[in-house]
């Protein structure tokens, strides 16, 4: 396995990440069509990455309601010390009207429910899962630097934000002497390029790290797909299910998850 450095920090995260998306769900009308791993089956792909030199780990706290990381913070139980593990927050979580978003409330709400379900007592890289229009960035950076002073997470990070907002929130952060985002999670494939003509050259200029979801456009270019349909029945795509959406005819994907 091969290891980079998490952007301007001192530390090493392997080349390639094993995301949790996957992981429980299985009575979930959406979540059930993406892998629905239970138990057994998470610990296995969990002991097999990390026997095999993976020590960085990706989940979210919306991912299959909150079951990903229970069954990640199960299955990681003495390889803790092992993972440099990452999660995420953003989209909702309950039915009320906090229990989403990026205001100091959920921030602070969500931290310690991820920290409960994971069993562990701090978030190596806790990462905002959108760009939060309604609340003030300086509101939710300033909580994120709280929960890094508090020891509860080590670094911050975000996912499908736009280059002008991730340098927007560098600049906040710097300006008043907080955690600024260490990393940046984006989509890229060779189906989806579009980070190459902004992000990149963004996080190159900044030192902001660049992680990487669905390499192989969901699946797309797993080898399951090919001009004549799906040659697994099993698949996400047999089910119906596309994400990211591909456009079968440009041979592309589109994706508008930044606004």
């Amino acid at each position: 396995m091969k290891y980079r450095l998490l952007g301007r920090t001192g530390v090493w995260v392997s080349e390639i990440s094993l995301g949790t998306m996957t992981f429980g769900g299985a009575t979930h009308p959406v979540w059930g069509s993406l892998g629905a791993l239970g138990r057994e089956d998470v610990d296995r792909v969990v002991g097999t990455a990390l026997d095999a030199g993976i020590n960085f780990i990706d989940t979210a706290d919306f991912y299959s309601d909150g079951e990903s990381e229970e069954l990640l913070g199960q299955s990681l139980r003495q390889r803790r010390q092992d993972v440099v593990l990452a999660t995420k927050l953003y989209s909702p979580t309950g039915a009320g009207p906090n229990h989403n978003g990026l205001s100091r409330l959920h921030v602070m709400r969500a931290l310690e429910n991820s920290l409960q379900r994971l069993r562990t007592d701090h978030i190596d890289l806790y990462q905002i899962h959108q760009f939060d229009h309604l609340t003030p960035i300086e509101e939710t950076l300033s909580a994120l630097d709280d929960a890094v002073r508090q020891g509860k997470v080590r670094y911050i990070g975000c996912a499908n934000l736009a280059a002008w907002q991730i340098s927007q929130a560098l600049g906040i952060s710097a300006q008043h002497n907080q955690a600024g985002f260490v990393s940046a999670q984006v989509y890229y494939s060779l189906l989806g390029r579009d980070i190459e003509r902004e992000l990149v050259p963004m996080a190159e200029a900044q030192g902001v790290g660049l992680t990487v979801w669905s390499p192989l456009a969901g699946g797309f270019l797993s080898g399951k797909v090919t001009r004549d349909g799906v040659t697994d029945a099993g698949s996400r795509h047999a089910a119906g299910y596309e994400f990211p959406p591909i456009d079968r005819e440009r041979g592309y994907v589109e994706l508008d998850v930044v606004r």
